[in-house]
């Protein structure tokens, strides 16, 4: 993975770089293959899998799991900026950021096989042993994902390369991500296929017995996922550097965080956050529509029936999400990360009105509805690059006013955000099984002329409750105002002070 090997393949002119000079395109593809490992296991643990085999595998009631999703994610999320201070105040040869992803990355696959770990159905004790083991999950994950995104933005300061940079990462982590999502139904729906009947629903006589295929089978690929993401954070700890950070620049937390309130952009951004957290419910909810709507409907879409068409539900979102993430760097030159994040989201919102009323008791509801997917990913490719670069530029924007970087407790905003969503996504999802009166236990409990107000109620909570989610998330950035100009005006004073380039060289 030499320099001469990226020059010809032209990536020096794709991240805007200089051979041999500061930050080097061998650097921005081993972050990404480090974040394609860390969402291996974000897929397993943080996307719908985990509260599926709990339900479903464990047979927990699905309101105890929403509980603790929502506890577990909102303490995990709090940790965050605990953790943004602890990366702010490392001082090592490696770094703030590069030396978590050496150090952690066995620890976090090693908890996360822990959580797949098949115990006793609808037992107290693999309540308490699940919880425990989650809390645990929750601090280790932390420890190494905090760092991960701080160190984007001690790599460069160049928006146009860190803005490349996090166009890349964020396609490697969704690729990640995206095969759990894509492959778990897949094998799920094969595990308990001699315990269905033929459009997918559980048959009642064999609950039991299909969940017990899932809990015991999901153990086995999970550690297989834990191995394999392993050696990809120790690439991105080996072929990274960190230019800009200040060994000296250590503060106590309380210090970070009166930091952060002087930080208007972040805070704009972390309000847009909040507001917009439950904008992928429909993603963490798929299985479940798959499981129980789309049996009830008796779809069969090319052999793939039941659970497995929460396949076809993730798929339908990756073109749109594809695209979109591939336009980022046109787009945000064009408008600007702002409108770019503005336009896209409101545009999404419609979207998703548009297929909670078209409906999905009908053929041309269902069709409406995969094209909506397709272009509901649209604002979702956008916000994972837009928002991401744009808390890059609010650290410039902190260094410029105060004079202090803290790229931790910055990036654990990104992450913070990112676990609100988490934890909203996957509680309200399981809440949403509750209320509607569906047990994956009772077979009785999903079928359409027994509970279809339930079934109802679980489409409008996965489509509807997205769609105003991100329409709220759109308010914050009227009122933000620290753009391109304004960015790179600010990192040409900092670099004034200090008397360095853009690459991060001192100047004579």
């Amino acid at each position: 993975m030499g320099s001469g090997l990226f020059s010809k393949i032209n990536l020096h002119k794709t991240f805007g770089t200089t051979p041999n000079v500061g930050f080097q395109p061998k650097e921005a593809i081993s972050y990404s293959i480090a974040g394609f490992g860390q969402n291996l296991i974000c897929g397993v643990v943080g996307s719908s899998v985990l509260m599926y085999f709990l339900t479903n595998g464990l047979l927990i009631d699905s309101a105890i799991v929403g509980v603790i999703m929502l506890i577990v994610r909102v303490f995990d999320a709090l940790n965050d900026p605990i953790m943004g201070s602890v990366v702010d105040r490392t001082n090592s040869k490696d770094g703030k950021c590069r030396p978590y992803l050496k150090w952690m990355a066995i620890p976090i696959a090693a908890f996360t096989v822990l959580l797949f770990i098949p115990l006793p159905q609808k037992a107290t004790i693999s309540i308490v042993i699940i919880t425990i083991v989650y809390v645990i999950w929750s601090v280790v994950y932390t420890i190494v994902d905090v760092p991960y995104w701080g160190l984007a933005t001690a790599m460069t300061n160049d928006t146009h390369q860190r803005g490349t940079l996090l166009t890349v990462a964020r396609l490697f982590c969704t690729l990640g991500n995206g095969l759990i999502t894509l492959l778990i139904p897949i094998l799920a729906g094969l595990w308990i296929k001699d315990y269905t009947d033929s459009s997918g629903a559980v048959l009642p006589q064999h609950e039991s017995q299909a969940a017990l295929a899932l809990s015991k089978n999901f153990w086995w690929v999970v550690l297989i996922i834990a191995i394999i993401s392993v050696p990809m954070f120790f690439i991105g700890y080996k072929n990274t550097k960190e230019r800009f950070f200040n060994k000296d620049d250590i503060r106590p937390l309380k210090e970070n965080l009166k930091l952060l309130s002087k930080n208007k952009p972040l805070i704009l951004i972390i309000i847009s956050g909040v507001l917009g957290a439950g904008r992928t419910i429909y993603l963490y909810s798929a299985i479940y529509l798959a499981q129980y709507n789309l049996a009830a409907m008796h779809i069969d879409f090319f052999g793939m029936q039941g659970a497995q068409l929460a396949t076809l539900i993730t798929i339908a979102v990756v073109p749109g999400g594809l695209i979109a993430s591939l336009m980022v760097p046109w787009c945000t030159k064009k408008f600007g990360k702002r409108n770019t994040y503005i336009y896209s989201h409101i545009f999404g919102a419609i979207v998703l009105f548009v297929m909670y009323f078209c409906g999905w008791r009908s053929d041309f509801g269902l069709i409406v509805n995969l094209f909506g997917l397709i272009l509901a990913g649209i604002p979702q490719g956008f916000a994972n690059i837009t928002s991401y670069a744009m808390i890059a530029d609010s650290v410039d924007y902190l260094e410029w006013k105060e004079g202090k970087r803290a790229e931790g407790i910055c990036f654990s905003m990104q992450t913070f955000i990112n676990k609100v969503g988490m934890a909203v996504g996957a509680a309200v999802s399981c809440f949403a099984l509750s209320w509607a009166k569906i047990d994956p236990s009772d077979a009785s409990t999903h079928s359409l002329i027994n509970n279809e107000g339930g079934l109802n109620l679980l489409f409008m909570i996965t489509i509807l409750v997205p769609g105003i989610s991100i329409l709220l998330s759109v308010i914050p950035f009227f009122f933000y105002k620290f753009d391109e100009k304004q960015q790179a005006v600010a990192v040409a004073e900092v670099m004034a002070r200090k008397g360095i380039d853009r690459h991060g060289a001192a100047v004579e």
